[in-house]
């Protein structure tokens, strides 16, 4: 019976990963073993770059950060049903941790698998947070950062006084992409919002992780009708949100569901239903003129009276053809041969110019524009949604829900994914549960949230400190955020009593591996010894282990999972009878007979089982378990 896993509790190996693609492309650069860059350069011919002169974009460390973002994490997630909402039927994620290693972890279970990113990163305007990353060991730096550990790793704001002002925020930001870029499907989407501090550094950073011609747009929000505050004598009202493609040949995009102000623009009203104009009928800008296009120039008809249009000649009918404001010929938009059945769509003002008309139909969508101006996404909006919930300003930055719904509408369907590793407060999660209840939809999202401690000696976190009192809740950014979707879901599902859409959300939290490492001490050795029988560490549960076996295999969190007892030992069936794991201890044959019948039962394609190595009866019954599985058409049985 082979371990489950011979990396020591490790997630991903992202090198390795990178090698056996290496390897599968070019098989003839493996010699004995290791990767010969020459055979390699050979094969890329003129496409390698000598020049070190060359253009590039590297700053202090960031040869160490892509060593960090390719480093295993050697954490897990453990599950906290008691935070959780409709933990058994959701498929939402809400995940406490350091979102570097909670991404590593993340690689395998939603490699290809997320539509949408939407982050909202510290903008490093000198107050904020900036992630003290620990090459050696994140995860205890992790512990003791969020006070989880004691020790020297205390939260700090990044000020320019520090001498690394921009080269700190951009080595916590490159690996975190790095790895982010993994997790996007092939026709996936990202978003960054970001101001001025760290835009043009932010949109080179994007470049060098998704590729320049990735690019798409850098949208402007305009969050304030007012300003809010500047330089140099400028009120400040908009902030950037950097759009970048997974692949840039990729359909990625879809037009906007129609706003109530954009359908308000279809004003006039014929027989045919309501529309507005959409242009003239002359072409503009390239290929305008004639000769570009000889079949689009020809005679059109029009009443001056009545506006009517026609492609025939009628006594009381003037002709028309497309000129150019210079006095040449130029050409019309459709053929006549495409024009003749939408006449309908032709009008003419008095003076004979004639019009295109656009109409509205169900299916009429809105096309996204680079600068987004509506009142649901300032930002006193935000506050306002903030207050609905919790009658107070408990969070000092809040993004509006409607930002988020715009970019979740521009960039995904019924049941795609949308991640936000910079959760905040949460308005990526309330903005899908909206979504998803307004448009009958299925989205589902991945939050990822620090656990930064709130401060009372800090006047702007007083108020999130009282209410973490009020709720009896540990004092940190996550318990209000958690309580935000709470507050959400209630408010969506009372103002849309038959809504039946996904309100609940599982709370996972990062920590250290549920596995012990091997850490012999010569002066404790036998015990050591002997405690080594047992794998995993005694403060951790049977659920503790299955969620970390579900990473190992890269299975999707929120698989089904059911509970069994069989031969009086529990076992956990994932995925209607993809995995069965056992952890408890006396295995004997009659539970491996237990549970190739309930394969029998449910006939899934493949079954994977896996033991604790510890837990059979005898050496006999291990092997004798893995022969009777056998004989059920089990054959990958693993052990921890």
């Amino acid at each position: 019976m082979e371990k489950l896993d011979k990396s020591d509790g490790q997630s991903m190996d992202i090198v390795a990963d990178n090698i056996a693609k290496l390897k599968e492309l070019f098989p003839e650069i493996l010699t004995e073993n290791k990767i010969d860059f020459t055979t390699l350069k050979a094969l890329l011919g003129e496409e390698v770059e000598t020049d070190d002169e060359r253009y590039s974009f590297n700053w202090h460390g960031k040869a160490q950060a892509r060593q960090l973002a390719q480093s295993p994490s050697t954490g897990t997630l453990r599950p906290c049903k008691e935070d959780s909402v409709d933990w058994d039927a959701t498929q939402n994620l809400f995940i406490e941790g350091d979102n570097l290693e909670v991404l590593k972890l993340l690689q395998k279970s939603y490699h290809k698998r997320v539509k949408i990113i939407y982050i909202d990163p510290p903008y490093n305007t000198g107050k904020d947070f900036v992630y003290p990353d620990n090459f050696r060991d994140n995860i205890h730096n992790y512990l003791e950062i969020t006070g989880q550990k004691d020790g020297g790793n205390k939260i700090t704001t990044n000020t320019e006084a520090s001498g690394r002002y921009h080269t700190d925020w951009l080595n916590m930001m490159y690996p975190r992409l790095k790895l982010a870029r993994n997790l996007l499907s092939d026709d996936g989407v990202i978003f960054v919002s970001i101001d001025n501090t760290e835009a043009a550094n932010i949109r080179k950073l994007m470049d060098d992780v998704f590729g320049e011609e990735c690019f798409v747009e850098t949208v402007v929000a305009v969050r304030s009708e007012n300003g809010m505050g500047g330089k140099e004598g400028f009120a400040t009202n908009h902030e950037y949100i950097f759009c970048y493609k997974k692949d840039k040949s990729s359909e990625a995009f879809y037009d906007l569901t129609p706003t109530q102000e954009f359908i308000a623009k279809f004003d006039k009203q014929d027989q045919y239903g309501k529309y507005k104009v959409d242009g003239i009928f002359r072409k503009k800008g390239d290929g305008q003129r004639r000769e570009d296009s000889p079949g689009c120039f020809y005679p059109v008809y029009y009443n001056p009276v009545t506006g009517e249009v026609s492609l025939e000649k009628r006594s009381d009918f003037k002709e028309t053809f497309p000129k150019l404001p210079n006095g040449k010929d130029g050409r019309w938009v459709w053929s006549p041969e495409f024009a003749k059945d939408k006449m309908h769509r032709l009008y003419s003002g008095r003076e004979g110019t004639i019009y295109i008309k656009d109409y509205f139909a169900k299916d009429t969508r809105e096309k996204p524009k680079s600068v987004l101006r509506n009142s649901s996404i300032l930002t006193d909006r935000a506050t306002t949604e903030i207050k609905e919930l919790f009658s107070e300003k408990v969070f000092q930055t809040v993004k509006p829900v409607g930002l988020i719904n715009i970019l979740i509408d521009i960039a995904s369907k019924e049941n795609h994914i949308i991640l936000d590793f910079f959760a905040g407060s949460g308005t990526t999660g309330h903005a899908t549960m909206l979504q998803n209840s307004t448009h009958k939809s299925n989205r589902k999202y991945i939050l990822v949230q620090l656990p930064e401690p709130i401060n009372s000696g800090v006047k702007e976190q007083k108020v999130a400190f009282d209410f973490c009192e009020e709720i009896q809740k540990p004092h940190n950014i996550c318990e209000i955020t958690k309580e935000r979707l709470r507050r959400a879901a209630k408010k969506i599902q009372t103002e849309n009593p038959q809504n039946n859409s996904d309100l609940g959300f599982k709370v996972f939290k990062l920590d250290s591996s549920n596995l012990k490492p091997w850490d012999a001490d010569f002066d404790s050795l036998a015990q050591d010894l002997a405690e080594a029988t047992e794998v995993v560490k005694a403060e951790r549960g049977a659920e503790d282990v299955l969620f970390e076996i579900l990473l190992k295999y890269g299975l999707d969190l929120t698989l089904p999972i059911a509970t069994h007892t069989l031969e009086g030992k529990t076992v956990y069936e994932v995925g209607a009878g993809a995995l069965v794991v056992c952890l408890d201890s006396g295995i004997t044959e009659a539970v491996a007979e237990a549970i190739g019948k309930l394969k029998e039962t449910l006939e899934p394609e493949v079954m994977r089982v896996v033991f604790k190595d510890s837990s059979f009866a005898n050496d006999a019954a291990k092997v004798n378990a893995v022969q009777v599985l056998k004989q059920f058409g089990i054959d990958d049985v693993k052990s921890i």
